[in-house]
This record gives structure tokens, C-alpha cells and sequence, in this order.
């Protein structure tokens, strides 16, 4: 047939050919839409925060990041003056020590924080603190929390705040995960970042799929407990020591007490400036049940021993933490811990490996080459 004699719009091999390209394309885009994995993250502290950024810089996938408590940050707390929401205290972590090691393998992420402002170099005396050669310590100048904030910016997840999960089930091959507030959702694949025992808590079918020798390891990590103070003053106020922060030696209560943002090196005219007074892990045990106001009281009272004359603030905030740090880690610290493969289901934090910084980096890294074969 001639070039003339053809109809409008008839097509022809390659007309053929490319559509059936551009339908190849589209079914292409539309399979990868239904099949795109659905991850949910339980817990916003630094190793979940970490893993849903790294799930987000890589294969896309679809990432739900579901946190029990009302803010983001885990052990990496910052809290705010009733007052006034710009002072700040960390009641958590209070700075970042970065050996030459993890200097080295976490050097990307330190680069990072360090660019965008995130983390600074500690330049404050905290009186008591020993530096061993070559480590190197940051503090975050907005809160501690500021850490887990950026990774979850960067990861475009929108938290979901009040989120307990309290079961997980099976369900035609994908994890159906119940939480307190009601209700369900299904998932391809879990990654549990909260504190190793309420893994152990979790109801439904996921307490038969732990094997029992999972069940003992898991149960053997160990956990110290404490408290900490925050104490927010109004702006114009002196706190007059010669130090940013110090530790307390031979003290049955307290163990640190920091003039937080002086540590953190804020110290604008118009700021009010933060106390933080932590506990030790004894005095942590012994009161781990009693009630929070009356366990603040008996710590005011020990501050007023130890830092005679400090003013009295203006408002105040006690945190129990139930979970302060690991003193006994998972065995041989595998940095994550797969409970079922397929659909998969694994969990990973500081528990696996160590409490600081970097053993929630190297947890997520775990996390992360777990998870390649499933993506």
C-alpha cells in the first residue's frame, strides 16, 4: 500500500511497535504501584527515623512510621518550657561521642548532621567527662531531638503519633498489625525499633513465631533505669557555676546535672536558661515504681544539696526512663535480629548492638541488608 492510499490514523509496524513499548511502560508503572512493598517502622527514635530515611533514599517503597508516644525522638528527648517553646532541654542523650572508628564507617552521616547544622562540636566544659584520644564529641545546639527530626524529614514520612502496637498477626501473607487506639493495617514488612522487652510484650501470632531460643536471647538484654529533670527558668536568670554541665561523683541520687543550654552553647540574652539533673540507675531501680511527682520531689531536694541556692523555676518536667540503657546487649551484637522471613518481620535498636550513636547507625545499617532481598 502506498504512502497516499493510507488511512488517517492507520497504523503502521512501527506505530505498532512503539505503543506496544508505551503499553509495556505503563503496565510496567502500574504493576510497580500494586506491588510496591508496604513497610511499617514502629518506633521514631534514631534507628527508626535512620531506617525509614534509608528505606525512602532507595528502592521506592511505601513507608509507615507509627511512634507510641506524642513526639518523635525516642531516647534522644528534647523537651520545652511550658513558657517558652525555645528553651529547650535534653532530657535524654546529652552530647555524641564519635570515635575514630565510626568516625571512619559513619563518616556520611557525621558529614551530614555537621553541614546542615544539625550537630556541632562540644566545646563547653562538662566538668568529669574523660576524653580518650582521638574520640571526638558533638552536641545538637537545637536538642538532641533534632537528630531523629532531620532523618524523618528526610524520609518524607509523615509520623503517626499514639501508636501502640499491641498485636501482630498473619494474614494471607502479610502482617496484620493492631494498635491500642483500635483498629488494623496490613503490612508487607515490620521493622520493630522499640526496646527489646516490649518486643517481648507484642500479642497474637507473633508470640508463636519467635522461636524459644529467640525468646531467651531477646529476654536476656538488659536494661538500666533512671530519672531525669528538666528545669526551665525565665529569661534574665543566673546560674552561677563555672561549668555547662558536670558529673556528680558519690552521690546516691544524682549523677549528671547540666546547665543544658549553656552545653549546647544557646545562651541568648532573651532565653531563659534549662537544668537537667539525671538520676542514677540505682536510685533509677529503687524508684521505678513509686509516683513521678513524689520521685521529682525527693530529686529537688537533692539538688538543693548539691547546687545550693539554685533558683526555683518556673516550670518543671520529670521523665521515668524505663529503658535508659542497654548494660547487657543482644549476644555477639548482630545489629538486628530476623523473627520471620517471608513476609519478613525483623527488629534491630541499640539493644542489638550498643547504646550510643553510632550502635543505632549500625543497627539500621543491619536493618537495611536485611531487607534487600525482600525489596
Amino acid at each position: 500500500m502506498s504512502h497516499a492510499r493510507r488511512r488517517a490514523g492507520a497504523i503502521t509496524p512501527g506505530r505498532r511497535s512503539l505503543r506496544r513499548q508505551g503499553e509495556g511502560r505503563v503496565a510496567t508503572v502500574e504493576r510497580s504501584r500494586i506491588t510496591m512493598a508496604r513497610v511499617l517502622v514502629v518506633g521514631a527514635g534514631l534507628t527508626g527515623g535512620l531506617c525509614a530515611a534509608l528505606l525512602r533514599r532507595g528502592r521506592p517503597v511505601s513507608v509507615a512510621v507509627w511512634e507510641q508516644s506524642r513526639d518523635s525522638g525516642g531516647r534522644m528527648t528534647t523537651a520545652q518550657s511550658a513558657q517558652d517553646p525555645h528553651c529547650r532541654a535534653d532530657l535524654g542523650a546529652q552530647y555524641i561521642t564519635c570515635t575514630p572508628r565510626f568516625a571512619q564507617q559513619h563518616h556520611s552521616f557525621y558529614e551530614e548532621l555537621l553541614t546542615n547544622g544539625v550537630l556541632k562540636p562540644l566545646t563547653s566544659c562538662i566538668d568529669g567527662l574523660v576524653v580518650k584520644e582521638g574520640d571526638r564529641n558533638f552536641v545538637a545546639p537545637q536538642g538532641i531531638s533534632t537528630i531523629v527530626k532531620h532523618f524523618l524529614k528526610e524520609s518524607g514520612v509523615e509520623v503517626s503519633y499514639g501508636h501502640r502496637v499491641t498485636e501482630i498477626y498473619l494474614k494471607d501473607g502479610k502482617w496484620e498489625v493492631h494498635r491500642d487506639m483500635g483498629g488494623s493495617e496490613l503490612f508487607d514488612i515490620i521493622i520493630l525499633t522499640m526496646p527489646i522487652p516490649q518486643i517481648l510484650q507484642l500479642q497474637g501470632d507473633i508470640k508463636n513465631l519467635i522461636s524459644e531460643k529467640q525468646k531467651q536471647q531477646l529476654a536476656s538484654v538488659r536494661y538500666s533505669c533512671r530519672f531525669a529533670l528538666g528545669l526551665f527558668y525565665e529569661a534574665g536568670t543566673q546560674i552561677d557555676v563555672p561549668w555547662a554541665a558536670q558529673y556528680v561523683p558519690k552521690n546516691p541520687c544524682i549523677c549528671f546535672i547540666s546547665i543544658d543550654n549553656r552545653k549546647r552553647d544557646v545562651d541568648a540574652a532573651d532565653l531563659g536558661p534549662s537544668v537537667v539533673i539525671h538520676t542514677t540507675t540505682s536510685f533509677g531501680m529503687e524508684n521505678l515504681e513509686k509516683n513521678i511527682e513524689d520521685v521529682q520531689d525527693v530529686i529537688l531536694q537533692q539538688v538543693s544539696g548539691v547546687l545550693p541556692g539554685l533558683p526555683t523555676p518556673t516550670s518543671t518536667t520529670c521523665h521515668r526512663w524505663t529503658y535508659s540503657q542497654v548494660t547487657k546487649a543482644f549476644p555477639n551484637c548482630p545489629g538486628q535480629m530476623t523473627l520471620h522471613k517471608n513476609p519478613l518481620l525483623v527488629c534491630g535498636g541499640d539493644g542489638f548492638t550498643r547504646s550510643s550513636f553510632d550502635g543505632c547507625l549500625e543497627s539500621a545499617l543491619h536493618i537495611m541488608e536485611a531487607l534487600k532481598p525482600h525489596l
